[in-house]
């Protein structure tokens, strides 16, 4: 399906209607959104790791529109592609993490004003850090949004427990309000993420540092092929979900030139039967796939595994209607 620019034929994926209701004997508001079909896809291309462009290597973006897949949901989808206001780049990367961010935010809550549903494909998992904010000023102040992390890693480190120093490491951290919070405030995010709305998923190489922290919060962690009650948990809690899938979740000869891929991980069939079950909880408001290197040895055994990744989930989230 070719790509349209039509706005106009977005309107299905509406904004979710909400409806407060107070409890009974308290103060607590609740708040309840319907299904939607998806009817229109933005896809969101970022050419960037970190705050700098991945000279050299496309992030798989170039391959992804030559394989077709985005029309893999069966509705019409745009792509924008978010750049970095060099004008503001400072010394601080976590500053300019921020910047870049924000621009990634800007396109997320475009895509939701305009009705469609948001893939952000290409970056890496700093990027996550914007898709959060993005979700925050296009569901509103009072959604409860939740983070569904597929990941080898828990990205939870923050500058005190890390033992590499890489910011590609502390992402998660940062949306709970653990970390760095330029970084968060010029992303845009205006309230961390509670922890006990954030699902781990397979993370089976942490930090001990970072275990630690990760244990002392409400953070949940699950296995790919054990995801039902730790979903299910999340899923009841949250109205909307954000699904963020770095590549290295998978085995680590399926993606051959990641950066930081790990061994002895679920091949494709455990994972996208994953995306699935969190797709089948009808609450997904932004899908990500990441982290998937499109140059170098191995690029096009890791091309062809994002590219299923993002089959899967296209194709499931057709299927299931999101929120």
């Amino acid at each position: 399906m070719a790509a349209s620019k039509n706005t106009a034929d977005a309107v299905l994926f509406a904004a979710p209607r909400f409806l407060r209701a107070a409890r009974a004997g308290d103060f607590r508001t609740e708040v309840f959104m319907s299904t939607r079909q998806l009817t229109s896809l933005q896809v969101i291309g970022v050419r960037y790791r970190g705050s700098r462009p991945a000279e050299g290597d496309e992030r798989a973006l170039d391959a992804y529109a030559a394989s077709g897949v985005y029309a893999a949901a069966g509705v019409p989808f745009t792509i924008v592609e978010p750049a970095m206001p060099e004008h503001r780049r400072s010394d601080d990367e976590p500053a300019n993490l921020g910047l870049i961010c924000g621009a990634i935010a800007a396109d997320v809550a475009a895509a939701h004003r305009a009705g469609r549903a948001p893939l952000i494909v290409g970056g890496d998992c700093t990027h996550a850090v914007g898709v959060v904010a993005g979700m925050q000023k296009a569901w509103g102040p009072k959604a409860r949004i939740g983070l569904v992390w597929f990941d080898a890693h828990g990205d939870y480190n923050t500058p005190g427990t890390t033992l590499s120093g890489m910011l590609g490491g502390m992402p998660v951290a940062v949306c709970a309000g653990l970390a760095l919070p330029q970084w968060r405030d010029l992303a845009g995010i205006s309230a961390p993420l509670p922890t006990d709305r954030i699902l781990l998923v397979d993370v089976r190489n942490l930090d001990a540092p970072e275990e630690q922290l990760i244990r002392a919060t409400a953070t949940a962690i699950a296995k790919v092929d054990d995801l039902a009650g730790p979903l299910a948990s999340l899923a009841a809690a949250c109205d909307v979900l954000y699904l963020h899938i770095d590549s290295d979740i998978l085995d680590g000869a399926l993606v051959p030139n990641h950066g930081t891929r790990e061994p002895h991980g679920p091949g494709l069939s455990e994972v996208c039967a994953a995306i699935n079950a969190v797709m089948a909880s009808r609450k997904v408001g932004a899908l990500a796939v990441v982290s998937v290197y499109g140059a170098g040895p191995g690029s096009p055994v890791s091309v062809a595994s994002g590219t299923a990744l993002i089959r899967a989930g296209l194709e499931s989230w057709a299927r299931h209607g999101g929120a």
